[in-house]
């Protein structure tokens, strides 16, 4: 717990917000931001949408642009560990006094029979914060969906959507072509998009909404392409340019994919009188860093984080174990929400390991671990149930060897604990010294 009462206070107030659930609806937020003068209308936005990859994307944009000279917040969703991991400016988590600064604001125009939910309040607070210290950008990563999500009150220079699976079905549609009209919101006229979307009935819905703003779609495999090399070296062939020797600082083959959104967006903004150096571009992608997704927290043994939460990033982190960790026994540890397609993650990540350390964690959407043993079991044999996050971890390294591997995943929130959890640990302390 924080030392600091009033930062305590403005937390609880808003954790307690989230009894209200998901509510989507701009009308809210449109309400709170106008008793604020309209702060979004204070700078230029990225807005970015999509299934996977958003919080890659929108940070590396951030990095970019920041390490090119411009002052520019990031607000991204869920945080990790703590809540100013979602407002960030030039790199830099937002500090508790600007969280209460944020807070106190917002609250002073909500009336009381005015009830935002948890993430409405905590948009309005980036926005107001944005604007407050003067950012020149601010990207903005979308809740969930896009049309009806509260960060779709922005009026973006270019917008970027990148990739569709299906996904909270009950909100967004049980269709691919649904779910693309949800995410396909975000889109405004005199605002191109970029997007990553293969599939043709997806990517269609996109292009019609594309076609009635009267804004150009540039989609990756077309207007844009990439030629991986090795290891995350890739060349991007761009819209106008050719840029070789390109590189993305997160692991994952599909971080070049995303890498080249981001190259695409950059051609873009250039196109809009920013001013984008390749040598900014290329220093600001590579040194790009995104907790929680393959990040890797310790090598002996080694630890991985990856917030692997629904389907297709559970069978990215599948291949991704399958080619990397080749020579040494590796030991997950999974907790998965009750609205995901559990059964089918399992199958996907469960084969390339050796143990399997079911878990939860403690928000109420987490799926028990018996739940998850029944399934588990008839995949592999060695499966063991620790409901405890923080007990979890302390059990997997005291069983592991300095060669063998440890991967906690399945949901940000899971991974959110385990970060709480390995921060104690006294050989993370000595990281730099190996």
């Amino acid at each position: 717990m924080n030392s600091n009462p009033i930062y305590n206070d403005c937390l609880q107030n808003l954790y307690q917000l989230r009894r209200f659930g998901i509510k989507l609806g701009l009308s809210p937020i449109r309400k709170i931001l106008e008793g604020l003068g309209n702060p979004q209308n204070n700078f230029a936005c990225i807005h970015v949408a999509g299934t996977n990859g958003k919080g890659s994307i929108a940070s590396a944009l951030a990095s970019i642009l920041h390490t090119s000279g411009y002052h520019v917040g990031l607000y991204t969703s869920p945080h990790l560990v703590r809540f100013n991991e979602r407002i960030r400016i030039n790199n830099q988590d937002i500090t508790d006094n600007e969280v209460v600064t944020a807070y106190n604001a917002v609250s002073s125009v909500c009336k009381d029979n005015f009830q935002l939910t948890f993430f409405e309040y905590a948009t309005a607070m980036a926005l107001y914060e944005f604007a407050r210290q003067n950012m020149d950008w601010a990207i903005i990563e979308t809740g969930m969906g896009g049309r009806l999500d509260a960060t779709n009150v922005v009026q973006p220079i270019l917008s970027i959507i990148s990739n569709i699976s299906l996904e909270h079905q009950i909100y967004l549609g049980s269709t691919l072509a649904q779910i693309a009209g949800e995410k396909g919101g975000i889109i405004k006229n005199d605002a191109p998009v970029i997007t990553g979307v293969k599939q043709k009935n997806a990517l269609s819905v996109l292009k019609e909404i594309a076609r009635t703003k009267s804004v150009q779609i540039y989609c990756l495999g077309k207007e844009f392409r990439v030629k991986k090399t090795k290891n995350q070296t890739f060349t991007y062939f761009g819209i106008d340019t050719v840029w070789p020797q390109m590189q993305t600082g997160l692991l994952g083959s599909y971080q070049v994919d995303n890498a080249a959104l981001v190259l695409a967006a950059c051609e873009l903004l250039n196109r809009k009188s920013a001013k984008l150096p390749l040598e900014s571009i290329r220093k600001g992608l590579s040194q790009n860093r995104w907790p929680g997704r393959l990040e890797v927290v310790c090598d002996s043994p080694l630890i991985l984080l990856d917030g692997a939460h629904n389907l297709a990033a559970a069978r990215n982190l599948a291949k991704f174990l399958h080619k990397n960790i080749t020579n040494r026994k590796l030991i997950l540890i999974i907790g998965i929400l009750n609205d995901k397609p559990y059964a089918a993650m399992l199958r996907h990540l469960l084969p390339v390991c050796s143990k399997v350390i079911l878990t939860r964690p403690k928000i109420d959407r987490s799926i028990e671990p018996q739940k998850l043993y029944d399934v588990a079991k008839k995949i592999i044999s060695d499966v063991e149930i620790i409901p405890d996050i923080n007990n979890a971890v302390e059990y997997a390294l005291k069983t592991a060897s300095p060669q063998d591997a440890v991967c906690i995943s399945g949901s940000l929130y899971v991974v959110g604990e385990a970060k709480e959890a390995l921060d104690g640990k006294v050989f993370l302390n000595n990281m730099d010294e190996k």
